[in-house]
């Protein structure tokens, strides 16, 4: 006598990871509006990003890796690391590497008001 094994319904829609294998499989729910970060405008992102990759500058924006980079960068507004691309801090949040700073650039705060005044000009000659 032959028995036949049902395969079909004892298998799941999906594999679950084995950590959540033993809770109660629960339905995906939509994100609220609020929650989700809006794609960069071309224009303003790319003018703020310009003109801190001329000016050879870390913003803290990149660096920790900000999911709210494009609306800053869209508003023209960006937090510049000065002394470098090591921050002193070890902040448990942040996602700045840390650690002790290399030699100081004697050119970085032209750099910086160079960059400033780059951002200042395209927002207010070419909106």
């Amino acid at each position: 006598m032959v028995t036949l094994i049902d395969t079909v319904s004892s298998v799941k829609a999906r594999p679950r990871h084995p950590e959540k294998a033993r809770l109660p499989d629960t339905p995906v729910v939509r994100k609220p509006p609020w929650i989700r970060v809006k794609a960069p405008g071309a224009r303003a992102f790319d003018a703020t990003r310009q003109a801190l990759r001329e000016h050879r500058l870390n913003t803290v924006c990149e660096e920790a890796a900000c999911p709210n980079i494009g609306e800053c960068w869209d508003r023209r507004h960006a937090t510049v690391m000065i002394m470098g691309e090591v921050c002193t801090r070890a902040c448990a949040f942040c996602n700045v590497t840390t650690g002790k700073p290399s030699h100081l650039d004697p050119d970085e705060p032209a750099r910086v008001a160079g960059a400033i005044a780059a951002i200042f000009v395209t927002y207010f000659f070419f909106g």
